[in-house]
């Protein structure tokens, strides 16, 4: 098992965890870019429906192409 897989694993058994640390993640990039912090905010929230199994966008993108 690669350190990927470990990771994978981990974050799919604390997901609320994982969820805080995009909440961090988010705060500090929004701290140094905060011009961007809609951009930022967008890309936290989908990472996290990528956390809870929703794939994101792209998923749908394709499917509709």
């Amino acid at each position: 098992m690669n350190m990927f897989d470990k990771a994978k694993e981990a974050l799919g058994k604390n997901p609320d965890k994982a969820e805080q640390g995009i909440d961090k993640a988010s705060d500090a990039a929004k701290g140094k870019f905060g011009d961007h912090a809609d951009k930022i905010d967008q890309g936290a929230d989908k990472a996290k429906d990528y956390l809870r199994g929703g794939g994101g966008d792209q998923q749908g993108q394709q499917e509709q192409q």
